[in-house]
């Protein structure tokens, strides 16, 4: 996992995308917790984790081998959440880095699985996201909605923590049903899953599964015909199957891309060799995001960065990208009418893709 070192975009690309109106629909409730978030966490509960207390040694712990590494660093961090006080600072905290890069929505995903094992109670962790949602718009001008998302390794009961969360306790912001982790090991678990997904979207939520991150295109197939999948996190093994690749034109299935969390967690050798400029030739509906910004040195920022240094992509490209998760969000119709009119006023009107892919 290396990386390169090109010239910077420029000042005064920089500061148009500081200016560029943007949203994240592919982060992470402790993912997104900064390094100095994640200390305090930890002084907080010692002895908690193996998660160390000293800012060079968190940086050291932060340098991942591969996904299933990255997956166990992550779980350590999940156990330092342990008081509804400890959620609501993870929501606050990245509501301020987005205000920061010029972000006005997000799509938080929360794993309520996590939060069970350690004992706390659903209504708490409700609660305390609804809090901290209202805190967030007020104190620093960025909404903030939910998708609950399964641990795909844990299997029938995180489903069924996650699902019953969902229906019985569900935040006010609660638009999403997700799942993550590792996806080799969701096979063994399929019925239990289609029928989570099932459930969630009769209830009225949507369907953001990831997919196609460390496995092919089967798994892209899975969510899309099994769990009814309305967006995809990342997608980016899509490539390797032409009638995959139809079908996603066809239909404007969404793909949320990150693409430094994808050089991090091993799943490309180089920055250089990610497939998001082949997957905008190829026509895809392509959204762009930070994943887990801390963990993987990034922000939402970085990643328009990385597209402009990386892979040429000049203002035209990237506020259409910007326009593209506008669309692709479960924000009101109004909401996303004004920042289209933004990012239509800072560049020109956007050629992006047409609504539709999601609702």
């Amino acid at each position: 996992m290396t990386t390169t070192t090109a010239p910077a975009p420029g000042p005064a690309l920089d500061a148009f995308i500081a200016a560029l109106p943007k949203v994240d629909l592919h982060v992470h409730l402790v993912g997104s917790a900064s390094i100095p978030t994640v200390l305090e966490l930890a002084r907080r509960h010692p002895g908690a984790t193996e998660v160390p207390r000293e800012e060079e040694e968190l940086r050291r712990f932060y340098t991942f081998r591969d996904f299933p590494h990255f997956a166990r660093v992550y779980a350590a961090v999940n156990q330092l959440v342990r008081e509804p006080e400890d959620v609501a600072t993870l929501v606050l905290g990245l509501a301020r880095d987005l205000a920061s890069q010029g972000a006005r929505y997000a799509e938080l995903q929360v794993t309520p699985y996590a939060h069970h094992v350690v004992g706390l109670p659903m209504r708490a962790v409700t609660e305390a996201l609804d809090l901290a949602a209202r805190r967030a718009a007020a104190e620093h001008g960025v909404e903030i909605a939910y998708i609950f998302d399964i641990p795909g390794e844990y299997g029938e009961q995180a489903a069924r923590v996650t699902l019953d969360h969902a229906l019985q306790e569900p935040p006010a912001a609660l638009v999403g049903f997700g799942i993550g982790g590792i996806e080799q090991e969701r096979a063994k678990y399929r019925d239990a899953y289609r029928a989570a997904f099932a459930a969630a979207r009769a209830a009225g939520l949507h369907s953001v599964p990831h997919g196609g991150e460390m496995t092919g295109p089967e798994t892209i197939w899975e969510v899309i015909e099994g769990y009814g999948a309305e967006r995809i996190g990342h997608g980016i093994n899509c490539l390797a199957d032409p009638r995959l690749m139809a079908h996603l034109r066809e239909t404007r299935l969404p793909l949320d891309v990150c693409p430094t969390s994808n050089l991090r967690t091993g799943q490309i050798a180089r920055i250089e060799d990610h497939p998001l400029p082949r997957m905008l030739e190829e026509g895809l509906y392509v959204t762009l995001n930070s994943d887990d910004p801390p963990m993987f040195a990034t922000t939402l920022a970085e990643e328009y960065r990385v597209a402009a240094r990386v892979f040429g992509l000049g203002r035209a490209e990237l506020a259409e990208l910007a326009a593209n998760g506008v669309r692709a969000s479960y924000m009101a119709e109004e909401r996303k009418r004004a920042l289209l009119a933004e990012i239509d006023e800072l560049t020109g009107p956007a050629q992006g893709p047409a609504e539709g892919g999601a609702g």
